[in-house]
């Protein structure tokens, strides 16, 4: 899976806080109703519409993994056309140069 520059750094230089993100986000995870591909879409949109386009690459795999396909992913990062306009948009060529190329 691709890890973006910023959180490879995060976990070279602040190992503890790293470890303490990981166990929060296996937590959260656990604790979620969704199963995989639904959570990993929802994720993506999120990431979409906070243009938080340096974890697509990561999250878009791992929502390949659990079965999604491209149109799928097209969906979830536009999903937040509706209550966050247009800026979407921006994300979706970084998750579909991660969809068809990783």
């Amino acid at each position: 899976m691709t890890i973006s520059p910023a959180f490879q750094s995060f976990a070279r230089q602040a190992p503890a806080h790293h470890a303490a993100w990981l166990q929060a986000v296996a937590g959260l995870g656990t604790a979620s109703a969704l199963e995989g591909k639904t959570q990993s879409l929802v994720y993506i949109g999120i990431l979409a519409a906070a243009r938080l386009e340096s974890g697509l690459a990561f999250h878009v795999q791992e929502a390949k993994g659990y079965g999604a396909s491209r149109d799928e992913i097209i969906s979830a990062v536009l999903a937040g056309l509706p209550a966050v306009g247009n800026c979407v948009v921006q994300a979706l060529p970084a998750a579909l140069d991660a969809f068809d190329h990783n």
